[in-house]
């Protein structure tokens, strides 16, 4: 990717994060930022091995899915690069399923590079990095970095251990080596055993799970159930994710009823209509 490219993005990386609530370095909470911007965010766990999350615009709304089966710093990620899909790529409804995204910038595709990096430099910002660095590990330019450091990086900016080095990698603060150091450091130490050590949001190491579907999702179910468009039991699948039953929409639904002297043909209308 040129380096003019790269600044264009993290223009508008700037300008997204200007507008979000953001800690002593990370954003709080990017879904929230998804809500506040009237995005269309639907989360659910389909599983570990399936799409990771896709973008789609749909008429007016900007729709994203994310697979709340990812560990959560990895579906945040995701998110983040989707986000960079909707500022960078998205045209008319043309969609974007990256079951293929990584964390890393060697995919060779280049709008998923840019999502990519995108995705990392809203994430963790360099001059964020950096202060990080400055105010939380003094002893950085003699010692180095420890795996303890990194896990509490990734628990200040909400990613992943993996993303953390390969961003302190890209950015030239870690070299190759050290970075497989720390890997290996990572490996042998658990990422869940040193972000409780460290005192980090160990949430960021497992899946949520969470279930988030808009509520106005309900109404276009029963909008095409009323007209024959989807069966009952369909229906009751999408109610189920409220915790909703059919009796709790029946004042919604329509019920058809025809008199005996009703004419068949003034009901559905003629053949030749």
């Amino acid at each position: 990717m040129q380096e003019n490219r790269k600044r264009e993005i993290r223009i508008k990386t700037d300008s997204f994060r200007s507008n979000c609530k953001i800690s002593k370095y990370g954003i709080i909470d990017l879904f929230k930022e998804c809500d506040k911007l009237g995005y269309k965010l639907l989360r659910y766990p389909l599983d570990e091995n399936a799409v990771l999350g896709f973008t789609v615009k749909k008429e007016e709304d900007i729709i994203i899915f994310t697979n709340s089966s990812s560990r959560l710093s990895r579906e945040i990620f995701t998110l983040a690069h989707e986000i960079g899909h909707i500022l960078l790529h998205l045209v008319d409804e043309n969609p974007f399923m990256d079951d293929n995204v990584t964390i890393s910038d060697k995919n060779s595709d280049e709008k998923e590079q840019e999502a990519n990096y995108f995705a990392a430099s809203l994430l963790m910002p360099s001059e964020d990095i950096l202060r990080f660095i400055d105010l939380e590990i003094p002893n950085f330019p003699k010692n180095g970095l420890t795996a303890m450091d990194i896990a509490r990086m990734m628990s200040e900016f909400n990613v992943s251990f993996d993303m953390t080095l390969n961003r302190l990698e890209s950015l030239g603060i870690i070299d190759s080596n050290q970075k497989l150091r720390l890997d290996n450091e990572k490996i042998e130490k658990k990422v869940g055993n040193l972000l409780r050590n460290s005192g980090g949001n160990a949430r960021l190491n497992v899946a949520s799970k969470e279930i988030n579907i808009p509520y106005e999702y309900i109404d276009y179910a029963i909008y095409n159930y009323n007209h024959n468009a989807i069966p009952q039991e369909t229906l009751e699948k999408v109610l189920n994710y409220y915790h909703l039953s059919m009796e709790d929409i029946s004042d919604k639904l329509i019920t058809y009823s025809y008199d005996d002297d009703d004419n068949l043909e003034d009901l559905i209308g003629g053949l030749d209509d």
